[in-house]
């Protein structure tokens, strides 16, 4: 299995796999509890067409909080947070970036830290964009994703995790992707390369942060629909992208956070996501707050939104993820 020969990294995103001319600008601090590794042994799937460097930005150069994010991922990676005192419970953190970019910053590191500290073991995901070329096109994040969630639960014992107890969070269009990975689930979007393929790629539960959910007018983020989908999307394509036409009655318990005065994704997003899960009997629970805007993460400044770390806490022990 990959997870018995991979190489842990103390930081960085796996510099043996990035050419030597795109290191220096490819790599992304990680805390020193980080360890980070690739997704795909070898080549990663349907790259032959893909020209473009991987490289990092900070998005915001003049403010003392660190804030970085990658563009055309080349090199898909976990970076593993382990918890001093472990609850056996793990969640796979999905950032957002519009499909653009992985914020992995705010919505990666920061999160993971939280939740690590009240002994999760949280693994932060460096996914593919859909516009760079990849053969699997709009699939290809969800490649990713559908590795790392088999890739945590396979290495459940060398981790010191249940492998049923394994979650995802996702915010912004890392919601969408964690959307997509609790509701297809089945589909397969890769030839298995090892044995971790084998396993189920459902979350166990998911927590979804002002995501992204539809494709459709006038309730979806443009940005992210055609970085997906491209400017003149089919019907087809656009119900086939929408998380809430696609929700199983087996989805995982999910939980919703959003606000109303988000200017980015309109709130009708995770109103519509937990209708969606209300129809199909899949526990379910919403917090829409007055205030808050879009991409907050940990950072609200005091404001009541800010609760909605220990509430997501909170309602997990109800389905018997942490105790």
């Amino acid at each position: 299995m990959m997870i018995d020969r991979r190489t842990l990294l103390r930081a960085g995103m796996a510099l043996a796999a990035i050419p030597a001319a795109q290191a220096a600008q490819a790599v992304v601090p990680a805390p020193d509890t980080g360890e980070t590794f690739p997704l795909w042994p070898g080549q990663v799937p349907g790259s032959a067409g893909v020209t473009v460097e991987q490289k990092v930005i900070e998005r915001a150069p003049n403010s003392p909080v660190h804030d970085p994010a990658v563009l055309h991922v080349r090199t898909p990676t976990l970076t593993l947070f382990r918890p001093d005192k472990p609850n056996g419970a793990a969640l796979l953190m999905i950032p957002g970036g519009g499909y653009q970019r992985v914020v992995v910053g705010k919505e990666g590191y920061e999160i993971a830290r939280w939740f690590n500290e009240r002994g999760f073991t949280v693994f932060v995901l460096l996914y593919r964009l859909p516009a760079d070329g990849w053969a699997a096109g709009p699939d290809a994040p969800l490649q990713d994703a559908q590795r790392a969630m088999r890739l945590i639960r396979s290495g459940a014992t060398q981790y010191g995790i249940d492998p049923q107890r394994v979650g995802v969070m996702g915010f912004s269009a890392g919601g969408h992707l964690a959307g997509r990975l609790a509701t297809v689930f089945e589909r397969k979007t890769y030839a298995p390369v090892d044995a971790a393929d084998q396993v189920s790629a459902r979350p166990d539960l998911a927590a979804l942060g002002y995501p992204v959910i539809t494709m459709t007018e006038p309730y979806t983020h443009m940005g992210s629909r055609n970085e997906l989908l491209g400017r003149s999307p089919t019907a087809a394509q656009i119900a086939e992208w929408s998380v809430e036409q696609h929700v199983p009655a087996d989805a995982p318990p999910t939980f919703l956070l959003a606000a109303t005065d988000d200017p980015a994704v309109p709130v009708d997003n995770s109103m519509m996501m937990y209708l969606a899960l209300h129809h199909q009997r899949v526990p379910a629970a919403m917090h829409i707050f007055e205030k808050g805007g879009h991409g907050f993460g940990l950072r609200t400044n005091g404001a009541p939104i800010g609760a909605w770390p220990q509430l997501m806490l909170d309602w997990s022990r109800l389905h018997h993820f942490t105790g």
